[in-house]
């Protein structure tokens, strides 16, 4: 069973600094953290901070999961080859927001170089506010699930 309020964190080197602000933001919203990111600078791979995080939304352990890279982008497409995970990468609130209310996105991921601390905080409170409407997104969510195999 999945602790509603615990949520995976994870990065490459590029977003320790955003992740680590994220971290501290969500926590003070009463989130538990389970950040699983790099610690130093030095360079490592996206794709297995990505699969990392999304095996821990997958699993249940985590119920949602924000990971970043310097992009956003090649985070997101590793999370999103496991089985499970609906992650989007977001620049804007209105995006967070949506992919949580249609798309029931469990995972979001934010582009460290793409936008700075303030906006990306925002992006955060529009994905964790947000909740699935069901319904005809429900049926569509149903449809990329089916894709999976």
């Amino acid at each position: 069973m999945t602790d509603s309020k615990r949520i995976v964190l994870s990065s490459d080197h590029a977003a320790i600094d955003l992740r680590q602000a994220v971290a501290r933001h969500i926590a003070e919203q009463g989130w538990e953290v389970v950040d699983i990111g790099p610690t130093t600078p030095e360079s490592t791979h996206y794709p297995k901070h990505g699969e990392a995080a999304a095996r821990r939304v997958a699993s249940g352990d985590c119920a949602l999961g924000i990971i970043l890279c310097g992009t956003g982008q090649g985070i997101m497409m590793a999370a999103n080859k496991v089985k499970g995970i609906r992650c989007g990468v977001c620049s804007d609130a209105f995006s967070a927001r949506m992919i949580r209310q249609h798309n029931d996105a469990n995972m979001l991921s934010i582009g460290a170089r793409v936008v700075g601390e303030g906006l990306a905080l925002d992006i955060v409170d529009a994905f964790l506010s947000a909740t699935f409407e069901g319904g005809r997104h429900g049926t569509r969510v149903d449809m990329i699930t089916e894709i999976e195999g």
